[in-house]
């Protein structure tokens, strides 16, 4: 029975971290329309097919009177991207934009943990709207801090797998490998992240989200859900 709570759990955190607050079609479906296209058709189809479908998808979401803002951005990716490759006149060159947030991202969980401002407690203050002195509190942030230099070191092996494939121009395997480590990888990635960090904030014995804005005092029960 706790096994099936905890699955539930997981669902329902995901729905609402990843479904409700991003769309992966608009991430994805670009980047595997280029894929496809350079494979079969060239090119140039490919960066003309891959830009059309990131304004349809922009286009579909304004019309509909739905939130357009992770449309926008996959339509500024996946311009970048093509800009990149027409530069390089190669097709591996429209996944040179995704090493480079890589490289940024990395360079963000580094930072903000030396800093002891750990990006993952960033996000998950804009997701969930806790107060951020709750995730600075000395027996949370270590949580924290350490699923953020966990993120560091899966961004890192990324980048390294793809910049060895940007290097030989292996437009295919790169793209293919891109998706796959892309939305799925990282959905995996959040799942760790929140089974450790659920069992990491028991460990360090700290307060709830809600008993550290009613100042309950020690000892605490403890964040039992979310992270």
């Amino acid at each position: 029975m706790a096994g099936g709570n905890k699955l539930s759990e997981l669902t329902e955190e995901l729905q609402t971290v990843v479904l409700e607050r991003t769309n992966i079609i608009d991430a994805i479906l670009p980047p595997v329309v280029f894929l496809l296209l350079n494979a079969f058709l060239g090119l140039q189809i490919a960066t003309w097919g891959s830009l059309g479908i990131a304004l349809a998808l922009a286009l579909f979401r304004l019309i509909g009177g739905r939130p357009i803002g992770y449309a926008i951005g996959g339509l500024g990716a996946t311009a970048f991207a093509i800009l990149a490759a027409q530069l390089s006149n190669q097709a591996g060159g429209f996944f040179l934009p995704n090493l480079i947030t890589d490289g940024l991202t990395i360079l963000a969980c580094l930072v903000s943990a030396f800093v002891k401002r750990p990006l993952v407690a960033l996000t998950s203050h804009l997701v969930r709207q806790w107060p951020l002195e709750w995730y600075w509190h000395q027996k949370v942030r270590p949580a924290y801090t350490e699923v953020t230099l966990a993120w560091a070191v899966f961004f890192a092996l990324r980048l390294m797998i793809k910049w060895l494939l940007f290097q030989e121009m292996e437009a295919t395997v790169l793209g293919v490998l891109n998706v796959l480590l892309g939305w799925p990888a990282t959905i995996l990635l959040l799942v760790l992240s929140y089974l450790y960090g659920t069992w990491r904030l028991q460990n360090l014995g700290g307060p709830s989200v809600e008993e550290f804005k009613g100042d309950a005092a020690p000892p605490w029960e403890g964040q039992q859900r979310g992270f």
